[in-house]
């Protein structure tokens, strides 16, 4: 099998355990091959933990779950200097958190104090965390995927704008049809019936069919590589850079956009584009972007960059209805 191959055998994988939710497993596919984090925002049961769990799974990779409450403390995410006595004398020791895993859940990451969101913001972006005075890396393959309801006010704590920026993409889960609805309630039941046939055959000490084995990380790199070395033209250079420039002069482009946005997206939002519309362009078999990956990713990596103006948001307008006027009014290289 080819590596583009692999990748997609992982998604598939992935699809197995979610209904209706095809465009989330894609955007966290491309969030682990471009390397970055993830803003994952959704009503309650709608499988956003699920979704991660399952590529966590599948995948050659050690999985946390870290869930964000109010009397969560830095050192109970990033790990402390724990205190070691033995006969050859006394000595402090790094235990490390559960944020030392190549995936990390930070699950209802708006329920902690600002305090504690900071302690992700060292790891996210530099890929270390220092503690006591000593840094300490984080695994090669890392990646923060953190959940949020988006309408909990009571007992929460919304993350600013930095750290908002620090995020690839912030993906949206909606309802699921009613038609994948019928099929979330045989998929969980055929879970159950399978669990209940694995049990009875431990109990009958019968053989139970072997699952298939995870994909490993060595693949994730290999295409990492390979989505690396993929073409850009000058041309999609240019309508990236252009993109993020219309959220910054909005008026330059449409008196609409002017009296929608406040605030535009910063550099990083260029930069993911760059990387997320590559990767598209890869999983699709292409060796080359093209408009269509732009704009595929363009409303995740953007709709958690820009702030809407009170008229805006007054008038029922909502960062993707803004998203979409701007790629209505750049022009296609």
């Amino acid at each position: 099998m080819s590596l583009l191959e692999d990748i997609r055998g992982l998604e598939a994988a992935v699809g197995e355990s979610i209904v209706g939710q095809r465009e989330v497993i894609r955007r966290l596919l491309i969030g682990l091959l471009a390397g970055g984090n993830l803003l994952i925002e959704g009503l309650p049961g709608l499988a956003k933990t699920r979704a991660v769990k399952a590529m966590a799974r599948n995948l050659e990779a050690d999985f946390s779950r870290i869930q964000f409450t109010p009397d969560l403390l830095p050192s109970d995410v990033t790990g402390s200097e724990i205190y070691h006595q033995s006969e050859q004398g006394s000595v402090f020791r790094f235990q490390p958190g559960p944020l030392f895993a190549n995936l990390v859940l930070a699950d209802e990451i708006n329920r902690a104090p600002a305090k504690v969101q900071s302690a992700l913001l060292e790891a996210m972006e530099e890929r270390q965390v220092t503690v006591a005075g000593k840094t300490h890396l984080m695994p090669e393959l890392f990646m923060v995927l953190a959940t949020q309801n988006p309408i909990e006010q009571e007992g929460t704590y919304p993350l600013p704008e930095a750290q908002m920026d620090r995020f690839m993409m912030h993906v949206r889960v909606d309802y699921p049809s009613r038609e994948e609805e019928v099929d979330v309630i045989r998929l969980v039941r055929q879970e159950e019936q399978a669990k209940a046939a694995r049990d009875a055959a431990a109990e009958g000490d019968r053989p139970v069919a072997a699952t298939p084995a995870p994909l490993a990380q060595s693949a994730i790199f290999a295409a990492r590589r390979e989505i690396a070395m993929l073409h850009v033209a000058e041309s999609m250079e240019q309508y990236m850079a252009t993109l993020v420039d219309a959220t910054r002069h909005p008026a330059d482009f449409s008196e609409e956009l002017g009296r929608a946005i406040e605030l535009g997206a910063s550099p990083r939002a260029s930069l993911a584009l760059d990387r997320c519309a590559r990767t598209h362009a890869w999983l699709e078999g292409r060796d080359y972007v093209d408009p269509q990956d732009v704009q595929q990713v363009a409303p995740d990596v953007l709709r958690h960059r820009i702030a809407l103006t009170f008229e805006a948001q007054g008038q029922g307008m909502t960062s993707d209805d803004a998203i979409a006027t701007l790629l209505g009014c750049v022009a296609l290289p």
